[in-house]
């Protein structure tokens, strides 16, 4: 292949390359930076890859890329450093925690104002697998380690769980407003 065909097929694939990187990293800059060594270790190999298959190597080699870079020493060192770069955990910020009162979140609002009964009453009737979680972690205010342990159930799948419960009760909430 010559530079002039290795162009357009980076014309033709860079779209999509910089978009496999942006899902894994979720950084503009570091998936521009990523889809450039794509397409270096792509012209590098390319001759080890028959044409019918470009694109799905080059969506391979830009993952491969990505992971490599997500494990290495120097991303997990900077962003352990930076604790305003982590995600934001799935359950609801502790009160008084810098999340809590930098952004309040409207439905946390409704439900500080709410009754406590008709809080109550909302959780304890969720549909289960939901409502049995949501009753220990908001009511019963358990960790989501003992939650798990108490329930037989992998500590992600109450995660999973809770977020699902949480959306129900934002929907719920937004009802009885409509109301």
């Amino acid at each position: 292949m010559n530079n002039q065909d290795f162009s357009q097929l980076m014309r033709q694939y860079q779209k999509l390359i910089y978009t496999v990187c942006l899902q894994f990293v979720r950084d503009p800059h570091t998936a521009e930076d990523l889809t450039q060594d794509t397409f270096l270790s792509a012209y590098t190999s390319i001759d080890r890859c028959d044409p019918a298959y470009y694109k799905q190597w080059l969506v391979r080699v830009a993952a491969n890329k990505c992971k490599d870079h997500l494990k290495s020493a120097w991303t997990r060192r900077v962003e352990a450093q930076d604790h305003e770069s982590l995600p934001e955990p799935r359950g609801t910020p502790p009160a008084g925690s810098a999340l809590a009162a930098a952004d309040p979140d409207p439905q946390d609002l409704f439900l500080q104002k709410s009754d406590a009964r008709e809080l109550d009453d909302m959780v304890r009737n969720l549909r289960e697998p939901y409502g049995r979680v949501a009753t220990m972690y908001f009511l019963e205010q358990r960790p989501v380690a003992d939650i798990a342990r108490l329930l037989g159930r992998p500590p992600a799948t109450v995660q999973n769980q809770l977020f699902r419960a949480k959306a129900i009760l934002r929907k719920q909430i937004n009802e009885r407003r409509q109301e």
